[in-house]
C-alpha cells in the first residue's frame, strides 16, 4: 500500500500537476483575460498591505529561485565547481529559513488585512482566502523540513529531492522510490507544492505570469483621481 501511495504521489501526480499548470494558464489566458489579475485592494489599509506584500512577494522569490536553482541544476555541476552538498545544504537551510520567515511575516499580515477588514473581505473570493492558507500551509511546512535537514548535514537528502525533481523531468520509471524512504514531512511539503501548480490556473496566483518588471524602467506614474476630483468645475 506504502508503495501505491508513493507511485502515485511521486510517480504520476507530478504530471497530472505540470500538465494542468500549463494547459489551465495557456486556456484562461486565451478565454478569461479579464480575470488575469491579482485583484488589487491596494487603496484599503495600504502601510499593512505595503509591508506584508513586500516581505512576501520578496521571501517567495528567493525561495522560488532557490528550488529551481537548487533542485533542477545537475549534480554534476555542483560537483564540477567544487561546491559539497554540505555546503549547499548548509545554504540552503539558512536562505531558506531567513526567507521563509519573511514570506511567512508577510503572508500573515496579508491575511490578517483581509479577515478583519470587512471591505477588503466583501471583494474575496473562496479562491483568494483558500491560496492564502494554502500557501500558509506550504510555508510552514517548509520551514518545519530546516530541523529535520539538520539531522542530514551531509546533505545526502538534499541529493534525493534533486534526482527527484530532475528524474520529473527526463522521465525516469522509477523516479518515485528515489524518496520512498523520506520524512513524512518532506513528502507533504512535496504534494502540496504540487499541488499549488495544479490549482494555480483557477487562482489569482495566475497573474505571475504577467510579472510587470517593465515597471522598473517607466517614465511616469499611474495617477488615480478622486470621485470628487472628477466633477466638472463650477
Amino acid at each position: 500500500m506504502a508503495d501505491y501511495v508513493n507511485h502515485l504521489l511521486f510517480g504520476w501526480y507530478p504530471y497530472l500537476c505540470l500538465t494542468v499548470f500549463l494547459l489551465g494558464s495557456a486556456i484562461r489566458f486565451d478565454r478569461e483575460q479579464y480575470s488575469w489579475r491579482s485583484g488589487s485592494s491596494q487603496l484599503l489599509r495600504r502601510k499593512q498591505l505595503l509591508w506584508g506584500s513586500n516581505l512576501f512577494h520578496v521571501g517567495i522569490l528567493i525561495i522560488f529561485m532557490g528550488h529551481l536553482v537548487g533542485l533542477l541544476t545537475p549534480i554534476v555541476v555542483f560537483e564540477t565547481l567544487g561546491i559539497p552538498h554540505e555546503a549547499k545544504q548548509l545554504l540552503a537551510m539558512v536562505v531558506g529559513g531567513v526567507a521563509g520567515l519573511m514570506c511567512l511575516v508577510g503572508l500573515v499580515m496579508l491575511l490578517h488585512r483581509r479577515l478583519t477588514d470587512p471591505r477588503i473581505r466583501a471583494t474575496s473570493s473562496f479562491s483568494d482566502m483558500a491560496i492564502l492558507f494554502i500557501l500558509l500551509a506550504q510555508l510552514l511546512l517548509g520551514l518545519s523540513t530546516i530541523a529535520i535537514s539538520a539531522q542530514h548535514l551531509d546533505g545526502g537528502e538534499m541529493v534525493k529531492f534533486m534526482t527527484w525533481a530532475q528524474g520529473v523531468f527526463t522521465l525516469r520509471s522509477d523516479n518515485w522510490m528515489v524518496v520512498a524512504d523520506v520524512s513524512p514531512i518532506f513528502k507533504m511539503h512535496l504534494a502540496l507544492g504540487m499541488t499549488i501548480f495544479l490549482l494555480f490556473p483557477f487562482t489569482r496566483l495566475v497573474h505571475i505570469w504577467s510579472a510587470p518588471v517593465w515597471y522598473l524602467g517607466r517614465q511616469g506614474y499611474q495617477v488615480v483621481r478622486t470621485r470628487k476630483s472628477l466633477t466638472p468645475a463650477e
